[in-house]
């Protein structure tokens, strides 16, 4: 559904508001994505000849675009700067104080070597909100250091409540650390935007991956911490020995999970089993009534649930579960995620028409707004696309503009590509 045909259509929530994406990989594209769908006029940039380094990541398509890259720079536009000229520096300084929101993902100090650090962008521009997003933040004893969302979620504590005991912990194989700094990034630019309009000033949000992830315990850090320092999180495998029962278990054709952790729910689950094949007295048994009943006896209860769900395919067992609201879901494979009925409801797998690749399937983000439609249709950029126009929008002459083309100052494949061709 377009924006102009959704019911009681309002401007997208950001619309009018210049946002400079001078990030690269996930997390700081994942914002200029999110902030695209919200009505920001976003301008990607990037570096001449290979660009961001994600287009070269998985799913590759061709030299310009992956998959990777097109999920993550929809609704952009594109532009390619060479800042070791003279003339790219003034592009960008001119394209930066004419913006809103800058965002970046480098090491610490690594931009302000280029003149498009927070301090020298902010004194040309008071109002500009500027996000950095990086692995340890601008301050402490780590700020220097390298990283990837691979090595906060190890860092973190994360990593190590996971997998079989005695084995190492396995990959998340999903860039959590990225994507959940990205969201907070997200949220933090819309509040200082909102700061914005009283105190008339913008300011830097130092965002890091390794913060987030610690931010994200909800139980971990407060049990170690109100213990006494006597309760640490251990691997547990498929289940949680704190929440009896809550986990994953094997069904004759597949994987499923089950949530019967609540008192009432563990009453309805346990009575089930009982009249479906499983121990004699199991849903009457009182030491099972209350959470702490449960997680003592956790070895005795899985004992009865896995041999009665490895008896019964996934439908059935779930097909029971729904029968008595007891929360259950099959572990589904991505072709199945794609194809599910709620998925689709929801329009969270999107569509867009790409003049080279067709009808491209990606992720869509999941904001609802009840005024207006987030979905993004304008693909993402080829490397420089918008050169030109952008150029012309902060006062280039056509003169101007047609020199730094020809000088790769502002850097394009289709014009690396024309020159190679010659004159027809």
């Amino acid at each position: 559904m377009s924006q102009s045909s959704h019911p009681s259509a309002q401007p997208l929530p950001l619309a009018g508001l210049r946002v400079i994406d001078y990030s690269h990989f996930l997390a700081g594209p994942y914002v200029g994505r999110c902030l695209a769908a919200l009505g920001a006029e976003v301008i990607k940039v990037e570096r001449p000849g290979s660009g961001d380094a994600g287009r070269q990541h998985a799913h590759v398509l061709d030299d310009q675009q992956s998959g990777y890259f097109l999920q993550l720079n929809m609704g952009k536009q594109g532009v390619s700067v060479n800042m070791r000229d003279p003339r790219g520096k003034d592009f960008m300084q001119k394209l930066c104080d004419s913006a809103d929101v800058f965002i970046e993902n480098y090491r610490p100090g690594a931009l302000d070597r280029l003149g498009l650090g927070y301090a020298e962008l902010a004194a040309r521009n008071p109002r500009l909100v500027y996000c950095s997003i990086s692995a340890y933040g601008h301050t402490g004893p780590d700020a220097h250091r390298a990283g990837f969302g691979l090595i906060a979620e190890a860092k973190s504590g994360i990593m190590q409540m996971i997998g079989t005991p005695g084995e190492a912990p396995p990959l998340l194989r999903i860039s959590l650390g990225d994507m959940y700094t990205g969201i907070h990034a997200v949220a933090a630019i819309n509040a200082a935007l909102l700061g914005r309009v009283t105190s008339g000033k913008g300011q830097h949000i130092d965002m890091a991956l390794y913060d987030c992830l610690v931010s994200m315990h909800e139980y971990a850090v407060q049990c170690y911490t109100l213990s006494g320092g006597t309760v640490l999180p251990e691997q547990t495998g498929h289940d949680m020995p704190t929440s009896t029962l809550y986990g994953v278990f094997r069904a004759a054709d597949g994987d499923l999970v089950l949530a019967a952790q609540v008192d009432d729910a563990w009453k309805r689950f346990a009575a089930l089993i009982e009249q479906h094949g499983g121990p004699a007295g199991f849903g009457s048994d009182t030491r099972f009534h209350t959470s702490g009943g449960r997680n003592a006896a956790r070895e005795e209860i899985l004992a009865a649930v896995k041999p009665w769900v490895a008896a019964r395919t996934v439908a059935e067992v779930l097909a029971l579960m729904d029968a008595i609201d007891v929360p259950a879901a099959k572990v589904q494979r991505i072709d199945e995620v794609i194809n599910d009925p709620q998925i689709r409801a929801r329009g969270m797998v999107m569509e867009q028409e790409h003049p080279r690749y067709g009808t491209l399937r990606l992720p869509n983000l999941p904001f609802r707004f009840s005024g207006c439609d987030t979905t993004v249709h304008q693909v993402a950029p080829d490397l420089g696309q918008h050169n030109a126009d952008v150029a012309a929008r902060l006062g280039f002459s056509a003169d101007e503009i047609a020199a730094m083309q020809a000088d790769g100052v502002l850097f394009s494949k289709q014009a690396l590509t024309s020159s190679r061709q010659g004159p027809t």
